[in-house]
């Protein structure tokens, strides 16, 4: 299993800091030992391929739009988008199903 980190400052200018910043954040205050990407956008016509493909992947009452910070996508060994998931579900949830894979 991998966690990757996709940092966005399109919710309410949550990740102002340059991406140096932004990784040296979640290292320190939240001791992140997953890869963190440099900034992206997730909504609009500057759309990341990444989320272009996670969205399009996943379809549901989403839809084509990433709410909030913290969305979460979960992908398979293969690269299918298995389920996606709201900012609000803990990562501890997502890991059951993740043992299912």
């Amino acid at each position: 299993m991998e966690v990757l980190a996709f940092p966005c400052n399109q919710f309410g200018m949550q990740e102002p800091g340059s991406n140096e910043e932004i990784k040296q954040f979640a290292c320190t205050k939240f001791k992140a030992e997953f890869p963190i990407f440099d900034k992206v956008d997730v909504n609009g016509p500057f759309t990341a391929p990444v989320y272009q493909f996670l969205k399009s992947s996943s379809g549901g009452f989403f839809g084509d739009l990433i709410k909030w910070n913290f969305e979460k996508f979960l992908v398979d060994k293969n690269g299918k988008v298995v389920e996606r998931y709201p900012p609000t579900t803990s990562p501890f949830q997502i890991e059951v199903r993740v043992i299912d894979l």
